[in-house]
């Protein structure tokens, strides 16, 4: 501690009086630990170290089976693509913080390790002030935007508007467990915007060290952004690239190069052969070797500048293969023909990638172009290796590495990035299949109850509540869902609107046997109306069943709880908010042991606009909307003449991607977990694992939607368990389970 006597009565005097401390005082509290300190408002040193299960979601190890595909046994090991061992590409819903300290402190862990650790990691967080992560829908021939969800808004757009500090603390915790994750001959590869680098690259330089910074990258997109009437034109951005130890992979990556640059470069001919070649100085594999060495041959000194240090047998026998050639001052250079010609050595100047475009582009916000991760891809991991991106977006990262042959993980906390990377790695594994290629099944995963259940407890760690959580969270719904507390009456827990409310449980589905008991206690009460809250339902409750129990006195609506309760800033703003459980039905077409599913309706009364209030305060033009189920076009002309037009004619409008698992209960799904001593067991949750058969799904290029399976072919007769997952076009899901009995 670098202060005197004075100075140090001084900073107590100010602590006593709640006074802040000068910031010259910070610094002198730490001078003696090291050159540079970075200090940020909110920095802690601290990070999560929780170890939560994953919660399977759905498992695609085909991308889709069709009627005449050649039925193989699993144990078959000419099946392409099919993986009966090893890993499992891993697509995870959820906020990267929990999810990368499950990863690092959780069972899963052993798993990577197994598969060889990680190797690279790439990410492209958010650095926009303002992002917004909301999605367009075309439909009729106009544009519906399907605006970012609360917890996307409050993770990001909250996260920039406390200023650059907040984002730090973010980034840095982030960092630091991906650093934890990473294996020693691993590096990270962070793309960001410019004007944040510098602040990135000393968070980096604290974490994985100053002298693991092997290069700033500057990619240059092809055309500039924004305003550029009073300012030079934005056209690249930054990509800071950090190995963990000198022992990083490294493949030299090349560019090729043009015509006339390759004439211009290889300008020398051998008279003998009449191959064209050029002169380079000499040059080692590694961008780390003998840096500030001298080299000496034959009698002369050589600075390393100019060439790297070469055992004396490489060098001879590189002169005996008439590789080098002499200066006029005598410095060996390096023959290389115009024939072996590998292209160009890539800079960290990078203006030959061009921002996606053509068939890439799916449809979302930054999307970042393949071939900017094939050169990440191919430069610091080797075929076989396991990789990841926690900023997930349209999938790119993974998309890029399973057509390289790498393994992957790749995370996200936005709902549609999740269901646009599915649908995006199905069609890579469609194509890879269709070109005869092996590729590895992936799984969708979530933290799902275990997530809820530690937002519960941390809600009430060290308080009076904690013994009482059961309150803590029937509360929270409840002020989230601005109900009051009600008294007295079992399971109506609150009241609002005129309804009654009952909160589901944290941890398990609402179920029919529970809205029965609902209904008793109406009945018995003479109460009619009733909001159901949940985090999940019971597969097998259908419209028919709500509609049931309308006729028979008690209005029942079914609303999903979101993951925004847990916020305590979006709470206390008011943005919670609450959709209703979409229906659909699907009709089974049963021939012998042949099985058609036939989607045959979906009912949704999502709502994301107030038509009404919109009416009131709209100005001339037009807009799109979506209320109750609805897509409506919005037109207020000169004279306010308002003109509804409903864009959504059919139910098949909202159907963006929909899947079969033809026998749902083969599969149990199983969660491996540490226990006390820290040893990995597998427990069954009571749930089953989706295995995705057959799906029928949207895209740019092919916009049209199957609502028929193809037939399934069932080996024996007897009762199975049919489950239909449907995606909507706001990338909701909706399941029915449907027994089919042979």
């Amino acid at each position: 501690m670098n202060l005197d006597d004075k100075e140090k009565e001084h900073l107590i005097n100010l602590i006593k009086n709640g006074q802040k401390l000068p910031k010259d005082y910070i610094y002198k509290l730490f001078a003696d630990e090291e050159d540079v300190f970075l200090f940020w408002n909110g920095r802690k040193e601290d990070i999560t170290n929780v170890a939560l299960p994953f919660h399977a979601i759905e498992h695609i190890d085909e991308p889709r089976k069709e009627a005449d595909a050649k039925q193989m046994s699993m144990f078959e090991t000419d099946y392409r693509g099919r993986q009966i061992e090893g890993w499992t590409n891993k697509l995870i819903w959820g906020d990267n913080k929990l999810i990368l300290s499950s990863l690092a402190n959780g069972a899963l862990r052993e798993e990577i390790e197994k598969a060889g650790g990680l190797k690279l990691i790439y990410i492209d967080p958010p650095f926009a002030v303002g992002a917004d992560f909301g999605f367009n829908i075309e439909i009729g021939g106009e544009t519906a935007e399907k605006k970012q969800s609360v917890i996307e808004e409050i993770a990001y757009r909250d996260t920039w508007g406390k200023g650059i500090s907040s984002y730090l603390s973010m980034m840095y915790e982030r960092l630091k467990l991906m650093y934890n994750l990473l294996h020693t001959e691993g590096s990270i590869y962070v793309h960001i915007d410019p004007k944040l680098a510098y602040y990135l690259r000393l968070m980096l330089d604290d974490i994985f060290g100053s002298s693991n910074n092997v290069s700033e990258i500057a990619w240059k997109r092809i055309n500039a952004k924004g305003n550029v009437q009073r300012k030079y034109g934005s056209v690249h951005e930054t990509i800071l690239f950090y190995s963990k130890s000198s022992s990083f992979i490294w493949n030299q990556p090349y560019r090729q190069l043009g015509d006339e640059y390759v004439e211009e470069m290889y300008r020398y001919k051998e008279e003998q052969t009449g191959r064209m070649y050029r002169l380079s100085d000499l040059s080692a594999p590694s961008s780390r070797a003998s840096v500030g060495q001298l080299y000496v041959w034959k009698g002369k000194k050589l600075p390393s500048s100019r060439c790297w240090v070469y055992a004396a047998d490489k060098m001879q026998q590189l002169e005996d293969d008439g590789r080098i050639v002499y200066s006029k001052t005598g410095y060996p250079q390096y023959k290389r023909y115009l024939d072996e010609n590998l292209g160009e050595k890539v800079s960290d100047w990078w203006e030959d990638i061009n921002i996606a475009a053509g068939n890439e582009i799916v449809g979302y916000p930054t999307q970042k172009p393949e071939a900017l991760l094939e050169r990440i891809i191919k430069a610091s991991s080797n075929e076989g290796d396991l990789i990841a991106d926690f900023f997930c977006g349209s999938g790119t990262t993974a998309a890029v590495a399973e057509k390289l042959g790498r393994k992957w993980i790749t995370t996200d906390l936005g709902r549609f990035s999740i269901h646009t990377a599915r649908k995006r790695l199905i069609g890579v594994q469609r194509e890879m299949k269709a070109n005869g290629k092996d590729f590895r099944a992936f799984e969708v995963l979530n933290l799902g109850k275990y997530e809820r259940q530690f937002f519960i407890n941390d809600l009430t760690e060290g308080t009076a509540a904690a013994k009482n959580q059961e309150e803590v969270y029937v509360n929270l719904i409840l002020e989230a869902y601005k109900a009051k507390r009600t008294e007295g009456v079992s399971l109506l827990q609150g009241y609002r609107a005129g309804r009654f409310v009952h909160v589901g449980p944290l941890d398990v589905p609402v179920t029919q046997s529970r809205l029965e008991a609902i209904y008793d206690v109406c009945k018995t009460n003479l109460y009619t109306q009733v909001d159901v809250l949940g985090f999940e339902f019971e597969m097998g409750l259908a419209p028919f069943f709500v509609q049931e129990l309308k006729e028979r006195g008690v209005n029942v609506n079914l609303k999903y709880i979101p993951k925004e309760v847990f916020d305590e800033r979006a709470v206390k703003k008011g943005q919670v908010r609450f959709f209703d459980v979409a229906f659909l039905n699907a009709k089974p077409h049963v021939k012998g042991q042949t099985l058609r599913i036939e989607l045959t309706d979906f009912v949704t009364h999502y709502t994301q606009d107030d038509i009404e209030d919109l009416q009131h305060t709209m100005k001339k033009g037009s807009k799109v909307v979506i209320d109750d189920g609805q897509i409506w076009k919005i037109e207020k002309d000169a004279n306010d003449i308002i003109t509804r037009t409903l864009l959504t004619n059919n139910w098949h409008d909202w159907i963006d991607y929909w899947a079969i698992d033809f026998d749902y209960h083969s599969k149990k799904e199983v969660i491996k977990v540490k226990n006390t001593e820290g040893v990995v067991e597998e427990q069954w949750t009571g749930n089953y694992l989706f295995e995705n058969e057959w799906q029928s799904f949207r895209t740019k290029k092919n916009p049209i939607i199957e609502f028929t399976s193809v037939e399934h072919t069932y080996t024996a007769k007897k009762t199975y368990k049919v489950m239909v997952k449907v995606v909507d076009i706001l990338g909701i899901d909706t399941s029915k389970l449907i027994d089919i009995v042979l």
